[in-house]
């Protein structure tokens, strides 16, 4: 019988979904830093693009990244 890990949702998982579940948090949280982008952030996590960025808001992470300032200049370039 192989080790179980509990989720923060009372949920055990196998080794391999808590592997699975740390890659997305890791990639979220480099997201929410900025260090990766979101098609990066996904390839890490082993998901679709479309996946991640519905997982965002489970980390309560916004999908838009740049500042409204960010946003202006880049209009006005």
């Amino acid at each position: 019988m192989g080790a179980k890990f509990k989720s923060g949702r009372s949920q055990e998982l196998s080794p391999t979904e808590f592997v699975q579940e740390m890659r997305l948090a890791a990639a979220v949280k480099w997201y929410e830093l900025g260090r990766l982008s979101q098609s990066k952030a996904a390839e890490i996590a082993g998901v679709s693009r479309s996946r991640f960025l519905d997982s965002l808001k489970n980390f309560s992470v916004s999908p838009f990244q740049e500042t409204i300032d960010e946003l202006t200049e880049e209009l006005n370039n």
